[in-house]
Formats: C-alpha cells, sequence, structure tokens
C-alpha cells in the first residue's frame, strides 16, 4: 500500500481519565495470508471500548493498543494467495480491539457484505448491537408473540436495538428512560409505553399487564433497576442480565424467583458465538437477513471525526445518547 503513515486511536497507559488515549500516526497494518486490508470509513463507540482504556473491562489487551471493535469500510487489498470476492466492497467487521484506525487488517471469513441499503455509519453500528439483541430475545429469552417485553436503558444502543426487535418480533415493548428526550423519541420509534426510570416503573408495568408482569426484561443496568425489576416479572418470566452500567451489581435471594417462578438468565452475546459456533453463525445470518430486508432501524446519534473521539466518549458516559456514536475516517 502506498500511504506511509495512518491515523489510529492508540491508548498507550491505563488511566481512569483516558489521558492514555490519544490520535497517533502508525504503520498500516499488512494483510496475511486469509486476511484482507479494509480502509475504514466508520466506526462505532461501545463502552466496553472506554472500559478498556480504563483497565475496568475483563478482556485486558495488551499495551499498547488500538481502540475500538466495530468498523465498516471497503476492501482495499487482500493478502498474499487471498482470493476474495469482497475486493472494492463495502464491508463491516469486529476486532477485539484495534477498529479505530484509517486502515484494518481483518481475516475474510470474519467480515460481512453491507447490504446495499445500509450507509457505513448505522453498518458500524449494528453487528454489536443488534447480535446482543437477538442473542438475548431468541436464544436466550426465546421471547414468543405478544409477549410484553420491558427494557431498560432502552435508548442506548444496545437497548434501542433490542427495542427494535422485539417490536419485529412481535412483542409488545415497555422502554424506559432518563429523560423527557429520549422517551419521546422511544414512543415514536415504536415503543408501546415509556416509563422514566427515576420515577419508578413497577406499578406502570403491572398496570400494563394487567397484573401479570412483563415476560421478560431485558436489563443492561442493574442495581436498583434489577431490584425493582424483579417485583415487576411475570411468572415463567426470564429476566435477562446484560451488564451493570448503574455501577451496582444488584444481588437477589434464591427464593425470589423460586417464589415467582421466573429466571435470572446472563446474557454474553460475543461468548455464546464463541461457545456455539455454528448458532453464532446462524444468529450474525439472521441480523443481516433482517437489515437486508429493510425491516431494522438503526439509529446514529451523532458522527465525528476520529480526532473528536473524547467528545464522543463523553456522550456515552454522560449519558446523552439515542443509539449509537460513531467516528469517521
Amino acid at each position: 500500500m502506498a500511504q506511509e503513515k495512518m491515523k489510529a486511536l492508540v491508548c498507550d497507559t491505563i488511566t481512569d481519565d483516558l489521558s492514555g488515549v490519544r490520535v497517533r500516526e502508525i504503520d498500516p497494518p499488512t494483510p496475511k495470508a486469509g486476511e484482507v486490508l479494509v480502509k475504514v470509513r466508520a466506526a462505532s463507540i461501545n463502552f466496553p471500548d472506554i472500559l478498556m482504556c480504563q483497565g475496568k473491562y475483563q478482556h485486558k489487551p495488551e499495551l499498547p493498543f488500538i481502540v475500538g471493535m466495530n468498523f465498516a469500510g471497503d476492501v482495499v487489498e487482500a493478502g498474499h494467495n487471498t482470493p476474495s470476492d469482497l475486493l472494492s466492497k463495502p464491508v463491516t467487521g469486529s476486532l477485539r480491539p484495534g477498529a479505530f484506525a484509517e486502515y484494518v487488517v481483518a481475516k475474510t471469513d470474519t467480515l460481512h457484505r453491507i447490504p446495499d441499503n445500509m450507509e457505513y455509519s448505522p453498518a458500524a453500528a449494528y453487528p454489536s448491537v443488534y447480535l446482543t439483541a437477538y442473542v438475548s430475545l431468541v436464544r436466550r429469552a426465546n421471547l414468543q408473540p405478544g409477549e410484553t417485553v420491558l427494557v431498560h436503558g432502552a435508548a442506548g444502543g444496545v437497548g434501542l436495538a433490542t427495542v427494535d426487535l422485539a417490536k419485529i418480533l412481535g412483542a409488545r415493548v415497555i422502554a424506559t428512560a432518563s429523560s423527557k428526550a429520549k422517551l419521546d423519541f422511544l414512543k415514536s420509534y415504536g415503543a408501546d409505553l415509556v416509563l422514566g426510570v427515576n420515577e419508578g416503573f413497577r406499578e406502570d408495568v403491572k398496570d400494563f399487564t394487567d397484573g401479570r408482569g412483563a415476560d421478560v426484561i431485558f436489563d443492561p443496568v442493574g442495581g436498583d433497576v434489577f431490584d425493582e425489576s424483579a417485583r415487576c416479572i411475570a411468572f415463567d418470566g426470564r429476566l435477562l442480565v446484560i451488564g451493570f452500567t448503574s455501577g451496582r451489581i444488584a444481588k437477589i435471594s434464591t427464593n425470589i424467583p423460586l417464589i415467582k417462578g421466573f429466571s435470572v438468565v446472563g446474557v454474553r452475546a460475543g461468548e455464546y458465538g464463541r461457545k456455539y459456533p455454528e448458532r453464532g453463525q446462524e444468529n450474525f445470518e439472521a441480523i443481516w437477513q433482517l437489515a437486508a430486508a429493510g425491516k431494522t432501524h438503526p439509529h446514529v446519534h451523532a458522527e465525528l471525526p476520529l480526532e473528536d473521539f473524547q467528545a464522543g466518549f463523553d456522550m456515552l458516559t454522560s449519558r446523552d445518547v439515542i443509539g449509537k456514536v460513531v467516528l469517521t475516517m
């Protein structure tokens, strides 16, 4: 490749304030056999990107590392003896980490052709959030048409994808969020009922379900939200544990799910695919079939140049984002 240097967002040191993260000029990568070089057009920001730079995520890459997991761009070069029908085609993929760079190298079998009806930014934001939503609702919760899903953190990237997918699957959706702007958006997005999570939601959920409670509860928040969710879940309900953005890992006495007859189910979409590769591929194909059919509606909150990464990180940590924030190269 003719270009001598490329820009990349590099974490040199682990710090709480992200002072160890900066845009640097580094040598571009070279694809090996079985790999292709992708000119990145957009890369979406996820909470784990920030947590990795703070040393707070379960996966701790060796320093220094290029930040970022999800990207979209064009295949510009193939490795030695690597025939590829993706050359010059728009693709999306994931790395662990390494996506926030002008060029990335990826194995050909990890990339997916972007549908003609999708731009780079939503494509970069799409796989991780919709894969999590799919594994949550289909694989772990076995969601059925007509059931009621309560989605917490519904205005975030994963939450919004879950609202979208739940509606596609024929469920009734209750969405919670922390501000009027988010609640207004969720109502326009298709949620059947929107609730301010800071005001309490137990009684409203009970009223909406005629006293039965929600069949499935999607909880990336934890803490007090988890505690109250356990009080408004239906018999035979599935309380999905996605994360703990509140900062407190909730605890529950086992007699509560016993008496109320519900399950507490952990969700790790990526790990699910690694444990069950065939099902993981099925999950991946399922979400992209929905995208190609125009059924899903990924939402990009903001597009920022790579140099403005700090503003994007701040949007996520301040909970100002509806959907996803994307860095453009």
